[in-house]
């Protein structure tokens, strides 16, 4: 069996070079003209960079065995992720036939009018699961928090059985497999706890999705549902409010009148019955869902880097900065 030996990308990664060429007559490929097609100027410039490069290895043996050792752990990771990914495949993840066990999927095969729901939690999982319309509604429950995946390497998110999870329901397959004609549901909505722990977690779900299946949200596939924080009860009827100050605002306006009001927060789904989840974040004609968008897709590529990357000097600065518009409830 032949081995694999580092790759251009491998050795690329990382590296920034900037080549000024001047030609007479320069021929682009595609219209977009970002790369240049003139074959004489590749052989020179090939040339030109080997020689510089050889005569800069020879004069800096360290920085030659830095940038050696980078170009050996993108292979690395590289080579990992192949395996992770293959291993995925060989286990039907990419198969629209093999499902995850905790997937309650919907009775409907019609893509446009199936709905998937990303649930946090086993608990809220099974209250979702009861109160969904099974003829459209799935429910994915998901186990914890799920794995951050802008900030580990590819192989190990791969190897995520939560992940594999989502990977499996969604059946578009990944990476160079990845056919979004073959999406199982046409809306997938993140379902989780109104508090900023569940923040978070719809944070790193959308993290995920942006990361392997970012053409789910330019298609505007990608939901979140509101899902409420309040329960106010008075005589026998019931709201539900999303935020503290609209329950307040209502409470003012029934003590007002002379009525008592009854007021309940919720720690979570979990609390919450089934027929209470399917009243406030599951029936189309009350639950209140948000769809996804990237007005600016470097603008969010710079802001997903910045919070779910592995540096923490850039976020905590952001967290400076921004802090004194951030309204958590604790």
């Amino acid at each position: 069996m032949k081995e694999e030996s580092l790759g251009g990308d491998d050795v690329r990664e990382g590296l920034t070079a900037i080549i000024s060429v001047k030609v007479p007559d320069p021929q682009f490929e595609g219209q977009t003209k970002i790369k240049l097609n003139n074959p004489e100027v590749k052989g020179i410039v090939q040339k030109v960079i080997k020689d510089a490069l050889l005569t800069y290895f020879t004069e800096n043996p360290s920085e030659a065995k830095s940038i050696i050792g980078k170009a050996v752990l993108a292979f690395k990771a590289r080579a990992a992720a192949k395996a992770a990914r293959d291993a995925v495949i060989r286990k039907g993840a990419l198969e629209s036939t093999t499902l995850p066990g905790k997937l309650a999927d919907c009775q409907s095969k019609d893509p446009t009018e199936s709905e998937l729901y990303i649930v946090e939690g086993d608990s809220a999982g099974g209250s979702a699961k009861q109160g969904r319309d099974r003829k459209t509604q799935a429910v994915l429950p998901l186990r914890g928090k799920i794995i951050n995946s802008y900030k580990y390497r590819v192989d190990k998110v791969l190897a995520n059985n939560e992940f594999k999870d989502i990977v499996t329901a969604l059946g578009i397959g990944i990476g160079d497999s990845l056919n979004i004609e073959n999406l199982r549901y046409h809306k997938i909505i993140i379902m989780s706890d109104a508090d900023v722990d569940g923040s978070h977690i719809s944070t790193l779900v959308l993290t995920l999705l942006y990361r392997f299946f970012r053409q789910l949200i330019e298609k505007g596939h990608v939901y979140v549902a509101q899902t409420p924080l309040y329960k106010v009860e008075v005589g026998k009827e019931r709201w539900y409010f999303l935020n503290s100050q609209a329950k307040s605002t209502f409470v003012a306006q029934v003590e007002a009148k002379g009525k008592k009001a009854t007021v309940s927060r919720f720690k979570g789904l979990g609390e919450m019955n089934p027929e209470q989840l399917r009243e406030t974040s599951m029936d189309k004609a009350n639950r209140v869902l948000k769809q996804v968008n990237i007005h600016d897709a470097q603008e969010a590529e710079k802001v997903f880097e910045t919070l779910m990357g592995v540096e923490v000097a850039p976020r905590k600065r952001f967290i400076q900065k921004y802090a004194k518009t951030a309204n958590l409830d604790v």
